[in-house]
């Protein structure tokens, strides 16, 4: 062991010293090289019978017809066709060029090279600073404040469109929340809690109905014989997914919040309490009884303030838009658009969206081109600036530039996945606010030249972060182009591959159609090509002193 562990050292000193070597090799001395290889090709042509083998090259090529020329063309159109396609798959599907990933992955540190950390300049901060930052939460998947029931709203969408609105990696996500939100960290879970986690983690979803009937059924004898109310936890589940109807839902979380009120709360019941008076609260929502809604997010948030975790603001910020109350939208704003707080698209946005209908009912870009923006304007176009650099993917869904899907359980701050989710719930606020729209779309594209290069450094927040677009393509379905910022431009063997394919393409036509025309230049061709060989010899014999030449003829 001491011998092995004593050698290592010395071999990864002798691969960085072979490395740095051939670096510096292949940098200085590649001229040197070519002039060698060319000097020892000319003194052994003798013996590699380099004239014979050059004038049987010509006469074979003379020999060929325009057939295997356009098979030639053809071969080589056909093959770089399909690299081509499988270059462009894998940029859809992974965001990067397999050819050049595997360059920089395999290639480049053989090498010697260095690979570029492009994750060194995602977290420095808005005074320059370069120093990397290892902040998980840039890219920590949070739950959807907003998530909708998966009975009576997605499973709907599924019988409808036959698409599946979520990806088996969002509902994994949710099944772990509801174990670590609802059963606890404790290790001995008591036998009802055994029958809940194993019903979360069912993928099938009539499976997790069934666990949770089977629960309700054995709680029900232990009820005759100890007095013990059903758990709760199984109304909650046959509420989020068997229920078709927002109503049904409603009776399934009364029914729970019941049975869990008269049961003696623990911390992980206390969780399940909150939780159940937050989808009741959505449900009243959801069902026209507003002000019930909002008074019910109140009482929750001043009966749990710790659980901030969970945003409910969020929701009661999107009720309070629904009844027009927007002065009660500022006062929350005051209290949660704070320096010190995490931000999120629904407090930008819902900012940018106050300060923009106090004068877009008014705005005119003529007007504003003529005379300048008024301070109310220019407070405006800030924040509406403020929010698109958090989340510059939201203008597109709230303009009507892309279609919008059903939101996933699931969010990335700053990605697509939150963007979907607040334009579904908001979308209809904007348009009620007159003239928010034409404003939102006169103003939102100036905000890149803020930020022209806004992976290395931003302008109020973090610089943007590199990894969204990979989690998002996990969260969202496969039948939603996922939006990339900022726009990848294509990669250089893609063009690559598209411009070899086609002139192959073209060459295999030109041979087929003009067979003779095509031979004559290939014949001229190589012929050029073959040239600079005689007229190196040449040169090289009249420099050289004979008798020098003749000793080097003759090795």
């Amino acid at each position: 062991m001491a011998d092995s562990s004593g050698r290592n050292p010395q071999s990864h000193c002798f691969t960085e010293k072979l490395k740095s070597w051939l670096c510096w090799s292949w940098t200085y001395i590649c001229a040197l090289w070519f002039a060698m290889v060319l000097t020892m090709v000319y003194v052994l042509r003798s013996p590699l019978k380099l004239q014979e083998t050059v004038n049987a090259a010509s006469v074979f090529l003379n020999t060929l017809t325009p057939k295997f020329y356009v098979a030639l063309t053809g071969t080589s159109s056909l093959i770089s066709g399909l690299i081509l396609i499988f270059e462009w798959w894998y940029f859809r599907k992974y965001g990067t060029s397999f050819i050049e990933q595997v360059s920089v992955s395999h290639l480049r540190p053989l090498l010697g090279g260095v690979e570029n950390s492009s994750s060194a300049g995602l977290f420095s901060s808005v005074n320059g600073d370069t120093e990397p930052r290892t902040n998980v939460a840039e890219c920590k998947v949070w739950r959807n404040p907003l998530n909708l029931f998966r009975g009576a709203e997605y499973s709907r969408y599924t019988w409808v469109m036959g698409k599946e609105p979520l990806t088996y990696y969002d509902m994994n996500l949710s099944a772990q929340d509801h174990q670590t939100f609802f059963l606890g960290d404790t290790q001995q879970l008591r036998p009802e809690d055994s029958v809940m986690q194993k019903a979360w983690r069912e993928r099938n979803p009539q499976a997790r109905i069934q666990a949770a009937y089977q629960l309700n059924v054995i709680l029900f004898f232990i009820m005759c014989i100890i007095k013990m109310m059903p758990k709760f936890t199984s109304y909650v589940l046959l509420a989020e997914e068997e229920a078709t109807t927002i109503t049904e839902a409603e009776r399934l979380f009364k029914q729970a919040l019941k049975s869990g009120m008269e049961l003696s709360h623990t911390g992980k019941d206390t969780n399940l309490v909150v939780y159940i008076k937050r989808r009741l609260a959505m449900c009243a929502r959801k069902l026209g009884r507003i002000k019930e809604a909002v008074k019910m997010m109140r009482d929750l948030m001043k009966e749990f303030p710790l659980l901030g975790m969970l945003n409910i603001h969020e929701n009661l910020l999107e009720a309070l838009l629904e009844l027009q109350a927007y002065a009660d939208v500022q006062a929350v704003l005051a209290k949660y658009d704070d320096i010190s707080l995490p931000k999120s698209a629904t407090i930008c946005y819902t900012s940018a969206l106050l300060k923009a209908r106090a004068v877009s009912d008014k705005f005119s870009p003529e007007a504003a081109s003529r005379r300048g923006l008024s301070t109310a304007e220019m407070n405006a176009v800030e924040a509406i600036h403020r929010a698109v650099e958090f989340n510059p993917h939201v203008p597109k869904y709230l303009l009507e530039m892309k279609s919008l899907i059903l939101p996933p359980e699931h969010i990335l701050k700053r990605g697509d996945s939150e963007a979907v989710a607040y334009a579904f719930f908001h979308l209809q606020h904007w348009k009620r606010a007159e003239g928010a729209l034409n404003l939102l779309h006169c103003t939102w594209e100036g905000t890149f030249r803020i930020i022209p290069y806004p992976l290395e450094k931003g302008h109020l927040f973090y610089p943007y972060p590199g990894c969204t677009e990979t989690a998002d393509r996990e969260l969202l379905p496969s039948f939603h182009e996922v939006s990339v910022y900022p726009k990848k431009e294509l990669p250089f063997f893609i063009l690559f591959t598209a411009g070899l394919c086609s002139f192959c393409a073209m060459l295999a036509m030109l041979t087929h159609q003009f067979p003779e025309l095509m031979g004559v230049f290939v014949k001229a061709f190589f012929s050029t090509l073959f040239a600079p060989l005689g007229f190196f010899a040449d040169k090289m014999e009249s420099f050289m002193p004979s008798c020098l030449w003749h000793q080097l003829a003759n090795v």
